[in-house]
């Protein structure tokens, strides 16, 4: 095969000396230059990150041609055409993830492809401690994932909510397990709810069920319990003897007079809790100063250590408790002895202050 090659001077076709080209020279002129151009494609741009992060969403399903895009219109790459041809030479199409990414402009190529391929994606820490309720629950996931913080508590205040998780109920109250917790930003709030479902159901050993069964008493009501001696103790020490007090007051067909329930029927906290705050919610089933027994059910968020504390109670006698300035209680067995320990409690408090 001959190949005459030509070259045009000035509007004259100049014929140029004839040069062979063997086919196998053609198969390595074209490598050549398809290597040339995958060079090219495959160059890593970027490298000189700057400016605040940008986030930016890749939905579920989205092309690689739609994300080059994204990124070239949020600024992160200069060109979505030159930005795609070197994803595409990473393989990097059929293995994007979705989530909401933050990246900075100037970004190199490789860095950006490599948070796409793996899930890389912006992440929110939900930390829930020990006593919450669900209404300070639902505020801190509304403000860590979105949404409104009264829909969230409706949600978690719904009694079909407990049978679709497959708690004891009435509502999501109590089985939304303390601890921290990392969702992915745009996390659906029910995802990030049965999580922590879930972790309360972990938190449940074999023994634990064993115990509460040879007791004869249910999931309900030692979550109940559990919850009212984690809002009473301070000192986590104190919360076996707490429990053994309103263990005791039970077997005695004492009210519980436990002040968190009438804080939680009161809809919230309150810096002291007065006599008229108790009439004020004594129709209310969660004020164990009018109602006797435990409360319908839980009242906040037990840990797995207040759980074991309400089945394993102390071997105590006490009936009556009353907290100390430092946060620590006084036990006591008689009314004239609770009594005794109040006026002591005062006492020390005026002394504190009258120090100040």
């Amino acid at each position: 095969m001959r190949i005459s090659i030509v070259r045009t001077l000035i509007g004259r076709r100049i014929p140029m000396p004839f040069r062979t080209f063997a086919p196998s020279h053609l198969r390595t002129l074209a490598l050549a230059a398809l290597l040339a151009l995958t060079a090219a494609c495959a160059t890593d741009g970027g490298g000189d990150p700057h400016g605040p992060p940008v986030r930016v969403t890749v939905p579920a399903g989205a092309t690689l041609g739609r994300v080059s895009a994204d990124l070239a219109t949020r600024g992160i790459v200069e060109s979505a055409k030159k930005f795609r041809r070197f994803a595409d030479s990473k393989d990097a199409a059929a293995k994007l993830k979705p989530g909401v990414y933050e990246f900075r402009a100037g970004e190199k190529w490789s860095v950006i492809v490599d948070k796409l391929v793996r899930g890389d994606v912006v992440k929110a820490r939900v930390v829930v401690p020990e006593g919450w309720t669900s209404r300070q629950i639902a505020a801190r996931l509304a403000a860590a994932l979105g949404g409104n913080a009264d829909s969230v508590h409706a949600r978690l205040a719904d009694t079909a909510a407990a049978r679709k998780y497959g708690v004891p109920g009435p509502t999501l109250e109590g089985y939304l397990y303390p601890a921290t917790y990392v969702f992915p930003i745009g996390t659906p709030v029910d995802k990030a709810v049965e999580e922590m479902v879930r972790r309360y159901q972990r938190a449940w050993t074999p023994q634990m069920r064993a115990q509460m069964q040879a007791q004869g008493i249910t999931e309900r009501d030692a979550v109940a319990l559990a919850s009212i001696v984690e809002r009473e103790a301070k000192d986590w020490h104190e919360r076996p003897t707490i429990a053994a007090v309103y263990r005791n007051r039970l077997k005695k067909n004492m009210r519980l007079q436990a002040d968190p329930t009438v804080q939680y029927a009161l809809g919230g906290q309150r810096a002291r809790l007065l006599y008229r705050d108790i009439a004020s919610v004594s129709g209310d089933p969660y004020n164990t100063y009018t109602h006797a027994g435990l409360p319908p059910g839980p009242i906040a968020s037990p840990s797995q250590g207040a759980i074991q504390a309400a089945l394993n109670p102390a071997p105590v006698d006490f009936l009556y408790f009353v907290a100390r300035p430092n946060g620590t209680h006084v036990f006591t067995r008689t009314l004239a002895e609770h009594n005794a320990a109040k006026r002591a409690s005062r006492a020390e408090t005026r002394a504190i202050q009258n120090v100040r």
